[in-house]
């Protein structure tokens, strides 16, 4: 039996996809199914992946619709019990599949929602890329053992989000009346950290699986780790995430770390060149949060879910800490 449908966003990512897929086809799960969805690539990389791997489901966009818009539509046409998202710019372990299953196999409950991979840097083996996402008072995401050695990061634990560039969920969980399917305001950037926060509320929970293993380029698509394109975007997003995921009472409380968090941001962003970039991202974000479209998005507080938001907050004080330590 099947049990993961592995879906892959593409973008101009003829550098890299050949590899991912070779890596994936050459694991130790050869029951897969592999879904790329294109987002109007220029560079032949659509054309590769219908050539050399012809057992690939390929979805093609007319025009650039972003991450979350690209990953939806590999998720609507997945059957099996989990969908495994993964970049591009990633080449996988043989086990990297096996150990994905076997973390979410093992929540007998299924209250897990998604787990997450366990990055390590392509061209740098010697440090942790991602080992699963924070996100805390100051309205930051950040992730767990950037720039770290892989082996200290050995064991499986809770994480606040999984990153989506390499992460298995629960298919079920994207039903509208659950979790709900990746929000594509966001276009990209912090759409991970967003859907995970939102199953949080909902009362399900998101681990980091050690054992399995990918290798992540990062930054492949818009090209650095830092850019005005980047920086606009996830100001802007920043924002949003606060607007839809915190009732006004937890906004209240976390108001004075949010206002110090954006600026700090603020200034570090300045002195890189690109501070115009991340005000004005800031209001883009609140012009998102106050239209139509940022309004429908936003989770309903529900006195039944209290304990829920209790225990975020209680994260989101830990994991500014954690920042800090």
């Amino acid at each position: 039996m099947t049990k993961s449908t592995i879906v892959i966003p593409n973008y101009n990512g003829i550098k890299y996809i050949q590899a991912c897929l070779e890596s994936l086809y050459g694991g130790t799960v050869a029951d897969i199914e592999v879904i790329v969805v294109d987002n109007a690539s220029a560079d032949g990389s659509m054309e590769l992946v219908r050539d050399r791997f012809p057992q690939v489901r390929l979805i093609v966009n007319q025009e650039n619709k972003g991450f979350s818009y690209a990953v939806n539509q590999g998720i609507k046409e997945a059957h099996t019990p989990y969908v495994i998202l993964l970049n591009n710019d990633t080449q996988v372990d043989p086990s990297f599949v096996h150990e994905l299953e076997k973390v979410m196999d093992k929540d007998k409950g299924r209250r897990l929602f998604s787990a997450s991979a366990k990055l390590v840097s392509l061209y740098d083996r010697d440090k942790i890329d991602d080992a699963g996402d924070y996100y805390c008072a100051l309205g930051w995401a950040f992730a767990r053992g950037k720039g770290k050695p892989p082996e200290r990061y050995d064991q499986d634990c809770e994480i606040f989000a999984a990153c989506a560039g390499a992460a298995i969920y629960r298919r079920e969980l994207f039903e509208a009346d659950k979790v709900g399917l990746f929000d594509e305001e966001h276009f990209a950037y912090f759409e991970d950290i967003d859907i995970g926060y939102r199953a949080k509320i909902h009362g399900y929970h998101n681990r980091f699986a050690a054992n399995a293993i990918v290798y992540h380029a990062g930054s492949a698509t818009s090209g650095s780790r830092y850019n005005a394109f980047k920086t606009g975007l996830a100001s802007r997003n920043s924002i949003y995430i606060i607007y839809k995921n915190m009732p006004l009472f937890q906004l209240i409380l976390n108001l004075p770390f949010l206002i110090l968090g954006f600026l700090v941001k603020t200034v570090f962003f300045a002195k890189k060149g690109m501070g115009k970039n991340y005000l004005l991202g800031l209001w883009e974000g609140i012009q998102l949060s106050l239209s139509p479209a940022g309004k429908r998005h936003k989770q309903k507080f529900s006195m039944k879910r209290l304990c829920n938001y209790v225990s975020i907050q209680f994260l989101l004080w830990r994991n500014m800490l954690r920042l800090f330590a």
